[in-house]
């Protein structure tokens, strides 16, 4: 979906040895290259080259990576499903402790080098720079203890963007960091639940007493009185009306229906991705007010990480299929051959398509009349952000100690008239005084994606670059 920048050539840091032998085989690679095009298109060499690459980033990534390349051509050896270490080929499970120190937050370059049994490989990673220098210029760390920004393309679970920053711990990856309270980003799996299992809809109508934010036993009773308040589905999940979800969760769900979609949606459970990433947390008694707080996310005991939070919004833009993450393209030796290629895994399909696109209408609703309408205020008068269907939903919750406000936003945006997408989940932990809100950063990666993307597309006469609305 995005294009990487021409990759600069090796510097003396790499070693002149390493970079001489580099650039000879550049050399003897591209007369080669000439003649294969002419002699060899249809052996089977280039075909295995091909699906490999296709698996990579696409035909069009072949054609884009092709000249920009750092590396000679390439032998593709296509991993099977099970790779083999003894045979030089890697798996996400072999490559984790190859790359667990390796700190891809922040990163100003989309390649790098490791070394692995006297080997030195290169690693591709699917990192945008443009897109990542830019939220990282725009982090404002004044009044944070952490920020985390996550933006994936859903369709292939790959992450273009990963940047962060941890005041006590500058050398940790706040973006895979599974200890934060999820707080009502939580609703998204209580209303999926809901929807799924009960046929409500965003119009259903539901009854709550006291305030919105609050979560009293005492709302919890059924009764209606001159009190009462009448909202729907969908605005209650905009507003993030913690009565109505907790209802939901007592009256409706109930401890097995909770365990059943939050362990849908991947919580207990740990992703295939090429860095370790702790399992997102929950756990549920058999107390029913227990199940109000889980339902409505009010609670510290329900954590979650930046990227399952990307990962969650991407099953909702993805028409509820799970996606597994990645954010190594591919890993080559020095003779050019690949050793790892990430093949797209889709997991199970957590919600049907009807529930999914019934979500969507309740995202759209946040940041149209929710809890995210002023920082998305004008939207739909900005030259760009008015050719997106734009939705998520955020969340706050306080430390136990009461001095670190978290703040959510996890969402999705894609072309109306299009099929680019990408999801995105940003936390921000304020201290004392509230610094740049999560829904604002999203806002920001959301405009310079598509900035970027229609640039692109206008300059390659894509139909796509036309202003919204004309013909």
């Amino acid at each position: 979906m995005h294009r990487k920048k021409q990759r600069a050539p090796l510097t003396i840091s790499h070693r002149s040895g390493w970079r001489d032998y580099q650039t000879a085989l550049k050399r003897s690679a591209a007369s080669r290259r000439r003649h294969r095009r002419l002699f060899r298109a249809g052996c089977l060499l280039i075909l295995t080259a091909l699906a490999g690459w296709a698996a990579a980033g696409g035909l069009s990534g072949l054609k884009a990576r092709f000249g920009e390349s750092a590396h000679p051509p390439t032998q593709i050896l296509t991993p099977s499903p099970t790779a083999d270490p003894a045979h030089g080929l890697l798996d996400k499970l072999n490559l984790q402790p190859l790359l667990a120190s390796t700190q891809l937050m922040n990163s100003r370059e989309d390649y790098f080098y490791i070394s692995a049994d006297d080997r030195r490989l290169c690693v591709d990673t699917s990192l945008d720079m443009n897109l990542q220098n830019y939220l990282h210029g725009k982090m404002n760390t004044a009044h944070a203890r952490q920020i985390a920004m996550v933006v994936l393309d859903p369709d292939f679970g790959r992450v273009i963007a990963m940047v962060g920053y941890d005041k006590h711990n500058p050398a940790a990856n706040t973006c895979l960091d599974n200890n934060i309270p999820a707080a009502s980003v939580f609703k998204i799996v209580t209303a999926a639940a809901a929807i799924d299992t009960f046929d409500f809809s965003p119009e259903t109508v539901f009854l709550f007493n006291g305030a919105k934010h609050t979560l009293y036993k005492r709302q919890l009773l059924e009764k209606k009185n001159r009190y009462t308040n009448k909202i729907s589905f969908k605005q209650s999940f905009a507003q993030s009306v913690n009565p109505v979800f907790g209802k939901l969760g007592t009256h409706h769900l109930g401890k097995e229906n909770l365990e059943k979609y939050s362990l849908a949606f991947g919580f207990n459970q740990r992703f295939g991705f090429e860095i370790p990433l702790g399992p997102s947390r929950f756990e549920v008694s058999d107390d029913p007010y227990h199940w109000a707080e889980l339902a409505c996310g009010f609670n510290r005991s329900t954590t979650i990480s930046p990227l399952h939070g990307a990962l969650m919004a991407a099953t909702v833009a993805n028409a509820g299929q799970l996606v597994e993450p990645t954010v190594i393209d591919r890993v080559t030796d020095a003779q050019g051959r690949v050793v790892y290629a990430h093949l797209a895994k889709k997991l199970e399909r957590v919600i049907t398509p009807d529930t999914s696109a019934a979500l969507e209408r309740m995202m759209a609703a946040t940041i149209r009349t929710g809890t995210c309408r002023k920082l998305f205020r004008g939207y739909r008068r900005d030259k760009v952000l008015s050719r997106l269907a734009i939705g998520g939903k955020s969340g706050s919750i306080s430390n136990q100690a009461h001095d670190t406000r978290y703040d959510w936003f996890v969402g999705y945006a894609e072309e109306k008239t299009g099929t680019a997408k990408i999801a995105v989940a940003v936390l921000v932990a304020h201290e004392e005084y509230i610094g740049l809100r999560a829904a604002y950063y999203a806002r920001l990666a959301i405009k310079h994606y598509f900035t970027d993307f229609f640039s692109k597309a206008a300059a390659s006469g894509d139909v796509r670059s036309s202003p919204a609305g004309a013909p």
